[in-house]
């Protein structure tokens, strides 16, 4: 059924969660993340936060519904784009932390999702308007990033120094930035906003096989980042439902 409202989209995503928690699913870390993100987003279109409430919660609703059909599609076994497949089948390498994780995810949704929906919402020269509720979405994102980094690092000690580098979002960490996603993202759906059927499925397609590069460099970041990723997942607390019941209430029972 079509997501109606962000209510709806929280719904949605609750249940992915308690699917993740049941059966110790590590997409369930980025679905926690992605929960809180929207949680946040709802409480900011309610509290006047958007220059536009009710197209940020059209955007909310069509940024959600590509991550949730990549989600279903992928666990019907159907195709889904490259880079959902990448980071959904990332799940199931064992080397990778849950930092990794919550990037694959991140990448994904920002650099490919957040700037065809915004695209699809605010058409032709309707893109110009929507510049500020873009940043601030992606603010949000990043404020939320750090924030799950800080409740990590209470669980194993170690994510303490890998946060730290993790915290400077205007460089590359693990090969990967907020801020760089955001302007890619943003100049991506002003591209988008302004083609034809034609031209935007051969953009997709660019943009999908960009992020799945992406998401290969941070899943291999190279050899020093990768030693200190090792070292941080060797003392990971190993119980998947737990880490995710933590991103989504930063509350460990």
């Amino acid at each position: 059924m079509p997501l109606q409202t962000i209510g709806d989209v929280i719904a949605e995503l609750n249940t992915v969660i308690d699917y993740c928690v049941q059966h110790r699913h590590r997409a369930g870390f980025f679905a926690a993340l992605y929960k809180r993100m929207t949680v946040a987003v709802s409480d900011g279109i309610t509290a006047g936060v958007f220059e536009d409430g009710k197209r940020m919660e059209q955007l909310d609703i069509c940024f959600a519904q590509r991550y949730l059909d990549a989600w279903r599609f992928y666990g019907l076994k159907q195709p889904c784009t490259a880079s959902w497949q990448f980071t959904f089948d990332g799940c199931f390498h064992q080397p990778n932390t849950v930092l990794q994780h919550l990037l694959l995810g991140i990448n994904t949704h920002i650099n490919l999702d957040l700037a065809i929906a915004a695209a699809q919402v605010a058409p032709g020269s309707a893109i110009d308007a929507l510049e500020e509720d873009f940043n601030r979405i992606n603010n949000v994102i990043a404020t939320l990033v750090d924030d799950v980094q800080e409740s990590l690092s209470k669980v194993w000690f170690p994510m303490r120094f890998i946060a730290k580098i993790a915290n400077r979002r205007h460089e590359p960490v693990l090969n990967f930035s907020i801020e760089t996603a955001r302007k890619v993202s943003w100049a991506n759906a002003v591209v988008l906003a302004h083609q034809d059927d034609n031209g935007r499925r051969e953009q997709v397609n660019l943009m999908d096989n960009t992020v799945k590069q992406i998401g290969q460099r941070i899943q291999q970041p190279g050899r020093w980042a990768g030693f200190l990723l090792w070292l941080v997942r060797k003392t990971e607390y190993d119980d998947v439902a737990r880490t995710i019941k933590l991103i989504d209430t930063t509350v460990v029972p």
